[in-house]
């Protein structure tokens, strides 16, 4: 268990951390406090060695319902972003790619109410699987402002993507699912299980993500994402012998695949 105030940390099974956003009376909504600790537990386990995975879930009836509308005045940002015009925008944006230019890979496991800001954290993480009867959207087009982080056309395509922007519906998990904004969708019963269990979906990705989540740690994900390929790592290693060998290593797999007629990726 953990120290924070508005997120609570813990470990399912080995190698996992798993981070549950704790303000159920405000859906989780997320506030500078509770993105400044979310932010700390997320870099310190992708330099911690006995982490190899971390899970963002949400306490109560929601993953989370947007970002916290009452902000007090002393509120302090968890990273410092440029001021001036466009400065929220920019400042969500970049911790989008803050939590994919990490190492090691992030789920984000939905129940319940994921609505605004709660979708963009969900699709900051590499993977995400939510409840069949989760609320998924961004219904504060409707009267507030459009997506800080224009992720949707990216992710679910153009004409959902319009659909989702232009009436601030939401969906269900199973829709979610249909249409690429999550990797899967289980009955609410099952999630939690369906994510931790090392004998599912923790277990594989513990075990395959150091061969096909980060192609090289010097190059960040928004590079991968505008060139639209797709990259292997060797490890999430802060140790330049043990990358340069890694590397090489996969190289040489890489070469011998090539040779054999095997394709080496991703969709």
């Amino acid at each position: 268990m953990s120290e924070y105030k508005s997120i609570i940390v813990d470990s399912p099974e080995d190698q996992i951390s798993r981070i549950t956003l704790n303000r159920p009376k405000q859906r989780n909504s997320l506030s500078a406090e509770l993105r400044t600790e979310l932010f700390d537990v997320l870099e310190k386990n992708d330099q911690d060695d006995e982490v190899s995975l971390t899970i963002i879930r949400g306490s109560g009836e929601s993953f989370c319902a947007g970002y916290d509308l009452k902000r007090t005045e002393d509120a302090i940002d968890p990273y410092y972003t440029s001021g001036g015009l466009g400065y929220w925008p920019r400042h969500v944006v970049e911790g989008c790619f803050r939590i994919w230019d990490l190492a090691k890979p992030v789920i984000a496991q939905i129940h319940g109410y994921c609505l605004a800001g709660g979708t963009e954290l969900a699709q900051s993480c590499d993977l995400v699987y939510v409840s069949d009867d989760a609320k998924i959207g961004y219904p504060v087009v409707r009267n507030i402002s459009p997506p800080d982080n224009q992720f949707f056309p990216w992710i679910v395509g153009m004409r959902k993507a319009m659909e989702l922007m232009l009436t601030g519906n939401s969906m269900s998990g199973k829709e979610a699912e249909e249409c690429g904004f999550a990797n899967m969708s289980f009955p609410a019963n099952d999630l939690e299980k369906e994510v931790a269990c090392p004998a599912a979906i923790g277990d594989v990705v513990i075990h395959h993500w150091s061969m096909v989540h980060r192609a090289d740690p010097n190059t960040s994900n928004r590079e991968r994402w505008g060139l639209g390929s797709v990259f292997y790592r060797s490890d999430a290693t802060t140790d330049k012998e043990q990358q340069l060998a890694r590397t090489q290593e996969l190289d040489q797999t890489l070469k011998k695949w090539k040779a054999e007629g095997k394709s080496y990726k991703i969709g």
